[in-house]
């Protein structure tokens, strides 16, 4: 399988930080002060390439899929539930919904192969790699090698059609807590036992089953080791879509909110394939997902918040959206030393 993901040039300009810095470290504060918003502001400027960086139109897009191997029981949900929060998601009714509306942010849900039929409308796309979703990994790939290039172009083709400059990405599917575990293994190298968790609320017997289940999946799969041949051997639509949305993005200087594991696990492909992807990527949360942890960790993450959610949809990365607007606000808003007439670093010193 070969497919070849859009180049991705490095955010690397030390004149540009330095002036970022000095700007950020002049504001009428002291040095440091703001934390990780100080990153924030570093990050947005270097990624595109201006000291007075902009969010110009935010996107929410949610990727949603079914999974062939939650036939095998590694779900709480039935696989049926996946549709009914896509409906879930267009009337409103959902977490995503509701942040997304609070904060101004248009969601859009693209249907990359959830099961049953449904018509493209406002808000919705509908673009199925396959109608019901990935093959069962436990009886062999999950995806063909030109469903899994189909999968990432989907991505690539939704962004492009998106206005704006920022991203905060999502997903649906019964059965993906289980596909991200295996692909956060395989690219951490990290124990499966340590990435599997309960996903959708299983029950020690349920998470049992689901760990032995998945096992087998891995040691079925073990060859399968570059990335593009672990994506396609553990799925799913969703997340290789969010994969090839990733990489879109961050060759489009759009910035890039990081969801929880399953939208991390998708970071790991779009990683080893484009290290320089992550200079895109801002990282909402650590999820209470077990597996989040250690991928945030391989990726060199600092997620800005950690409220033990596991809940998907974007939820996360639609409650850190407002930090990310703060922290270019308080860049373009606050005053410096100069200009509000305060005695530079003694002065700030003597705030804190």
């Amino acid at each position: 399988m070969h497919w070849t993901p859009p180049p991705i040039a490095p955010r690397a300009d030390a004149v540009l930080a330095a002036s970022l810095q000095r700007r950020i470290d002049h504001l009428t504060k002291p040095l440091g002060a703001l934390g990780q918003l100080e990153a924030l502001m570093l990050k947005t400027g270097l990624l595109q390439g201006r000291v007075d960086p902009r969010l110009d139109a935010p996107q929410v897009l949610v990727f949603a899929a079914d999974h062939g191997l939650a036939a095998r029981g590694v779900s709480a949900y039935p696989s049926d539930v996946t549709a009914q929060m896509v409906e879930n998601f267009l009337a409103g009714g959902a977490a995503i919904s509701v942040l997304a509306r609070l904060h101004g942010l248009p969601l859009t849900v693209v249907d990359a192969g959830v099961r049953g039929t449904r018509a493209a409308r406002p808000g919705l796309i509908v673009r199925p790699v396959a109608p019901g979703g990935t093959a069962d990994a436990s009886q062999g790939p999950a995806m063909s090698g030109a469903q899994c290039v189909q999968a990432l172009e989907l991505g690539r083709e939704v962004v492009r059609a998106v206005p704006g400059n920022a991203l905060v990405l999502g997903e649906m599917g019964i059965g993906n807590t289980s596909a991200a575990a295996l692909l956060t293994a395989r690219f951490t190298g990290a124990p499966l036992a340590a990435c599997v968790g309960r996903g959708t609320g299983l029950d020690d017997a349920g998470l049992a089953r689901k760990l032995a289940v998945l096992a087998q999946v891995a040691q079925r799969h073990a060859g399968a080791r570059t990335p593009l041949e672990a994506l396609a051997a553990f799925g799913g639509f969703e997340i290789a879509a969010l994969a090839g949305a990733m990489l879109q993005a961050a060759h489009e200087r759009r910035l890039i909110v990081v969801d929880g594991f399953i939208v991390t696990a998708a970071l790991l492909v779009a990683h080893a394939l484009q290290p320089a992807v992550l200079d895109a990527c801002v990282f909402a949360h650590c999820s209470d997902e077990a597996g989040h942890a250690l991928a945030l960790a391989h990726l060199g993450a600092r997620p800005l918040l950690a409220l033990d959610l596991r809940l998907g949809e974007g939820s996360g990365a639609a409650l850190a959206w407002p930090l990310v607007v703060s922290a270019v606000a308080l860049l373009d808003g606050m005053a410096s030393f100069d200009s509000a007439g305060i005695s530079g670093r003694d002065a700030s010193a003597a705030t804190a």
